[in-house]
């Protein structure tokens, strides 16, 4: 499995995809949070010599499909080729409010938009004329001044984040892999997900297995002694409650019985009620949500509920840690040996 560094959007984050490659690590992936991840990842690109980059993710419907198209393709020139694609649709209030964009059924609109951006890519690649006309974007003019021809390290990957069936058919069926959201549980995922995702790459013609990257970032719950747990088991409590209040992601709850927990918290949330919103999740929800495990049976976990599903992965853990905590995890996430010697414990 690849371990991937999932960093802050923070002003320096190219620092932190040196240190990772430094350190080991597949890939490096940038938000679009509070700055723009493409500026970053383009400085990364020059401190940094074999590790994949990536957005994950990127706003697809703050753009229009040429715009991506054209900064996607000048980061994978810029890389030699390490650039990955990482796109996800957010919310209506954020596009429509936020960026001033329109907002559809975002599943049919995200399938389109990324047909738009690889109808540019083969134009561009081919010299062939630009057509794509669809429902929301339409392509007809490309003319060799504005045309930067082939890229000689192909086209970028595509990654598509989502939560819902529809997304994530439309994943499997025109992108190159799948972000699992981290709102999921191990049933969601194996109930849910995946027969979505097959039935997405059946309707494009691929198969599930050539390829197809399938990216999770699980909540651990984990610390050196019991008052870092205490404050990783809040943390993720509340963090899991904020995804909770979204209406998009009840379908998650609704698997476990849990669907009414979703109307609390979005009335919670309004309130700005953060910490009785964590208070709302039980035990039973934090263990089927994220791997509670002292440090050295983390990776073991991890693997044992995720490794015959994910490709990829790294952890999401919204507390401190000290400096260097999750190196010899991810090592034996990625290899399946202790760090220091010794296979990982199955026992």
């Amino acid at each position: 499995m690849k371990v991937d560094y999932f960093v802050v959007s923070e002003a320096g984050d190219w620092e932190r995809a040196a240190w990772a490659e430094q350190h080991g690590y597949d890939g490096v992936w940038l938000p679009e949070i509070t700055h723009d991840p493409f500026p970053m990842l383009a400085v990364a690109a020059t401190h940094t010599a074999t590790i994949q980059l990536g957005t994950s993710i990127a706003l697809a419907f703050a753009r229009n499909p040429m715009s991506l198209a054209m900064v996607a393709n000048d980061l994978q020139l810029y890389s030699g080729g390490r650039f990955v694609l990482g796109v996800g649709s957010q919310i209506k209030a954020h596009i429509t409010r936020r960026f001033s964009m329109p907002w559809s059924a975002p599943a049919p609109r995200m399938r389109e938009y990324l047909l738009a951006v690889r109808a540019i890519w083969r134009s561009w690649a081919t010299g062939e004329p630009l057509q794509f006309t669809g429902e929301y974007y339409t392509h007809t003019l490309m003319t060799p001044f504005f045309s930067p021809g082939p890229n000689p390290y192909g086209n970028p990957l595509i990654m598509l984040a989502g939560v819902g069936t529809r997304m994530t058919e439309v994943a499997g069926e025109v992108a190159d892999g799948f972000f699992v959201h981290p709102f999921t549980t191990e049933r969601y995922l194996r109930e849910t997900t995946l027969p979505a995702l097959r039935r997405g790459r059946a309707a494009g013609g691929e198969d599930t297995r050539d390829g197809f990257e399938i990216s999770g970032l699980p909540f651990i719950v984990t610390g050196t002694d019991s008052a870092a747990v205490r404050v990783a088991d809040a943390a993720v409590r509340r963090q899991i409650a904020f995804y909770g209040s979204t209406p998009a992601y009840r379908p998650v709850l609704d698997v476990h019985g849990w669907g009414d927990l979703a109307e609390d918290l979005s009335v919670l949330s309004k309130r700005n009620a953060w910490d009785e919103m964590g208070r709302r999740i039980t035990d039973e929800m934090l263990h089927e949500f994220a791997i509670v495990a002292p440090p050295r049976r983390v990776a073991e976990e991890v693997l044992a509920r995720y490794g015959d599903v994910l490709t990829r992965t790294g952890c999401y853990a919204p507390y401190p840690v000290p400096e260097g905590f999750w190196q010899p995890i991810m090592y034996e996430v990625r290899t399946g040996v202790r760090a220091g010697g010794g296979g990982t414990d199955r026992n």
